[in-house]
């Protein structure tokens, strides 16, 4: 059963740093821009992924083609995908042994939420981190203890 009680979005909320958010845009309509551009803002190192965008950069940072390029290990995936595309996704954070994936809003897949749970990854699913701290008052990662 993916997570959703605050008490354990907020943990995760507070011990992530790092975080791969796949679906990443460059057009600053798009959700997944606005959500990359306010983790930053909160301290969170954000690494972009977008294979159509691979090389780039977003935002200051440098776009992967997928979760096997990235360049450091990450605490958390952040998926903007259509469900029906995240399985594969889900499969890297399995195999890379990723301790967390978040799907966002609208973004529910419970055969690949329950994959990633059986293999000991924590899932939220049908979220968006955005709305999430300053629901749970999260501190920004700096000012943590």
């Amino acid at each position: 059963m993916p997570v959703n009680t605050p008490d354990q979005i907020r943990q995760i909320l507070e011990s992530v740093t790092t975080i791969a958010l796949v679906g990443a845009s460059e057009k600053t309509s798009r959700p997944s821009h606005e959500v990359m551009e306010y983790l930053q803002g909160h301290g969170y190192r954000i690494i972009p992924v977008n294979p159509r965008l691979a090389g780039q950069t977003v935002l200051g940072e440098t776009v992967y083609a997928d979760l096997n390029s990235l360049p450091e290990p990450v605490d958390m995936v952040d998926l903007f995908l259509a469900p029906e595309r995240t399985d594969a996704l889900i499969d890297q954070a399995i195999d890379l042994d990723i301790p967390v994936v978040w799907l966002q809003i609208g973004v529910i897949n419970q055969e690949g939420a329950a994959r990633a749970e059986a293999a000991g990854l924590k899932v939220v699913m049908d979220r968006c981190p955005k709305q999430e701290i300053p629901r749970l008052g999260i501190p920004r990662v700096s000012e943590r203890p």
